[in-house]
């Protein structure tokens, strides 16, 4: 076996997951691809290179290359005010605490909401899953989530001002309604004709395809002392009113490699061209300036740990990716790209190594220390076998 395979099975053998699936590209093509373990504990089913999982936010980075498609044909500007695209948010308004009875307090936003600021994060959307005055608010007012596909989940208040800072949030759940709007196509027909279809991504959509009933892995939680459980996840909203672009998508570990590989060879792959060379580069760029990703704090245990990746260290946005701004030791260089789901699914795009890799498990609650040691180890071997 070789290493890569040893740390994926060991995972698995000693019960880190119930299962693992993973894929790493270099230049030349696809380097590794394996699969580990079951995709559930409560049935004798094999994980295969092949099963489908949930990847949640891992779909940003595919609704940052649609809306970016529309930045190059003219479509979408990445600083005009993204009230010409959604006049909704022409005087979005900021939630500003909590009055002497409990009630929330709202006032106008200074600033504008622009697809750059969307894309990095900047815009003032936020996630009540990591911020706690969200999480009240959508309790008290039964605010949607945007993975409901309700346009009213759009029409949050923001958590502060466009431009004051960094805060994960539905931003591009916004920046793929302005693709829709845009394009004139639901981001699930307009991913399948200008992504998925011309790369070959076959397995990956919003809508569950009956040929994946047989193949998708089970969401499990851990819960204080380690134990894995399955659980049931939520259906996608049927007939939703919008494709909620910052989560939703279903996927397997090689379709997002072809996504990373096109990426990684300057938006082709194949014949087909997705983007421009310097679309791709852009994207990779920082686009917050002074700004710093900020840890994410948890107001919700059951979905989400505290998160802080490559703590200690400044960390960047571009247009959809994480950037660690320092070599990692035996890993990824300083300026690649990443990001993650909910469910404990990760991958990284390396541009001055040329390597990208996958890692799939559907364990919850996210940033999960075990998944992440590895994540790590996965990514040390992928490099070792480079060398």
């Amino acid at each position: 076996m070789s290493t890569i395979d040893k740390v994926l099975e060991e995972a698995v053998l000693s019960g880190q997951v119930p299962g693992v699936t993973a894929a790493a590209a270099n230049a030349d093509g696809v380097m590794y691809e394996g699969a580990f373990g079951r995709r559930s504990l409560a049935g004798d089913a094999a994980m295969t290179n092949d099963t489908v999982f949930r990847i949640a936010s891992m779909t940003k980075a595919i609704t940052g290359a649609a809306a970016m498609q529309m930045v190059e044909q003219g479509k979408l500007g990445l600083d005009q005010p993204a009230s010409e695209i959604l006049p909704f948010l022409a005087s979005p308004m900021v939630l500003d605490g909590t009055d002497t009875n409990g009630e929330p307090k709202l006032r106008p936003a200074k600033g504008t909401i622009t697809l750059r600021k969307l894309l990095t994060h900047t815009a003032g959307f936020v996630y009540d899953t990591w911020n706690a005055g969200m999480h009240r608010y959508a309790a008290k007012t039964g605010l949607p989530a945007a993975r409901t596909g309700k346009i009213a989940a759009l029409q949050a208040p923001l958590g502060f001002d466009p431009g004051e800072r960094w805060e994960y949030g539905i931003n591009i759940d916004v920046a793929g309604r302005m693709v829709e709007v845009a394009s004139g196509q639901d981001l699930e027909a307009y991913f399948q004709d200008h992504l998925f279809r011309p790369l070959g991504m076959k397995d990956t959509g919003f809508v569950l395809q009956p040929r994946w009933k047989d193949r998708m892995a089970q969401v499990h939680t851990r819960d204080a002392n380690g134990v894995l459980t399955p659980i049931e996840s939520a259906a996608p909203a049927v007939s939703p009113e919008f494709y909620p672009g910052g989560g939703g998508l279903f996927s397997t570990s090689g379709d997002y490699l072809t996504f990373l590989r096109a990426l990684m060879r300057g938006g082709e792959l194949n014949g087909a061209r997705i983007l421009k060379p310097e679309t791709v580069a852009l994207m990779g760029q920082n686009h917050m300036d002074a700004l710093n990703v900020l840890p994410m704090i948890t107001s919700n245990p059951r979905m989400s740990n505290d998160c802080e990746l490559f703590p200690g260290m400044d960390k960047k946005w571009g247009l959809t990716f994480l950037i660690n701004t320092q070599d990692v030791p035996g890993a990824r260089s300083a300026g690649s790209l990443a990001w993650a789901g909910i469910n404990n699914t990760y991958y990284w795009l390396d541009p001055v190594r040329n390597i990208a890799g996958v890692l799939m498990t559907q364990v919850l609650p996210f940033a999960d220390k075990t998944v992440l040691g590895l994540l790590d180890r996965f990514e040390r071997a992928v490099y070792a076998r480079q060398a």
